[in-house]
């Protein structure tokens, strides 16, 4: 069992099925709704712990209602909450996601009125004894001066970043990383200022000039994952063939903790993209995180 540090949002996910996705305009019946905590760096805490590990979440949590759901869902994982900065008077981050039962696909519509988790929280979190930092690549400015401390304080841990939306400034974000994880929707956002980086293949050979020593790996949905090594050799896992897709919302933090998981394991990056994409698929065919690891065993 590893010990992991994962620093990013919590959210309250309102989740409507809907028989199929409706036209603008359009007032359709949901024939399903759910209540559950979501939030990137959240799931794949808790993915993570189904996987053996002891995570600590690090973000921040409002004084409302929203948010003793979110703490009572992280605690029944048993997430360590140690280092959460409770904001008074706040509103938990909502998202509101509409659930295509026709192919499991989401559309989400999120809302947020929290501070981002700050630097002043961050430095008084005890990094000795973590095997493993994970941070959500957003608030830049300030993840970027946390990864500075971590640096500065615990040099010998490896972290990664999940480098998921174009956001101003992300890229600063990828120094000294152990192993980034970019989603497909960042890497076609590469294609709107560079033509030569819109394919995860030509994307990741570019970024493994640039950054040799760190492990890059690119999930790209229903086309599996790539992965470069640090000789630059690319692989790939194709996507598992699925009898059925469900649910859709958070496959892809599902796919970050099986391949943070398996670096912990000290796997080869070929097993690593196998295994994340096998579970990253069951987490298709199941509503919700629980019981993951138990049903694809």
């Amino acid at each position: 069992m590893a010990r992991v540090l994962v620093v990013g949002i919590a959210t309250l996910d309102i989740i409507n099925t809907v028989d199929d996705y409706p036209e603008e305009d359009a007032e359709v019946r949901a024939s399903a709704q759910a209540t559950r905590r979501g939030g990137n760096a959240c799931n794949t805490a808790v993915v993570l712990q189904q996987l053996g590990h002891q995570c600590s979440w690090a973000g921040t949590l409002a004084d409302d209602a929203s948010s003793t759901i979110i703490r009572a869902d992280l605690a029944r994982y048993g997430v360590n909450m140690d280092a959460v900065q409770v904001i008074t008077g706040g509103s938990s981050p909502t998202s509101y996601v509409t659930l295509n039962k026709q192919n499991g696909s989401r559309t989400i519509v999120h809302y947020r009125d929290l501070p981002e988790y700050s630097l002043t929280a961050f430095k008084q979190i005890d990094l000795t004894g973590f095997d493993w930092l994970h941070f959500e690549g957003r608030n830049v400015a300030q993840t970027r001066a946390m990864l500075d401390v971590a640096r500065q304080r615990a040099p010998t841990i490896p972290h990664s970043v999940e480098i998921e939306k174009p956001r101003e400034g992300i890229e600063s974000l990828c120094d000294g990383a152990k192993l980034l994880l970019y989603s497909r929707s960042y890497v076609q956002s590469c294609h709107v200022t560079n033509s030569e980086t819109s394919d995860p293949v030509t994307f990741l050979q570019a970024q493994q000039q640039i950054m040799p020593t760190t492990e890059h790996i690119c999930s790209w949905a229903g086309q599996g994952a790539w992965g470069v090594d640090q000789q630059g050799k690319i692989l790939h896992s194709p996507a598992q063939g699925l009898p059925c897709v469900v649910d859709t919302l958070g496959a892809g933090d599902t796919f970050n903790a099986a391949i943070i998981h398996a670096k912990l394991a000290g796997l080869p990056l070929a097993d690593s993209l196998r295994d994340a994409c096998q579970l990253a698929g069951q987490k298709c065919t199941q509503q919700g995180l629980r019981g993951i690891v138990q049903r694809q065993r």
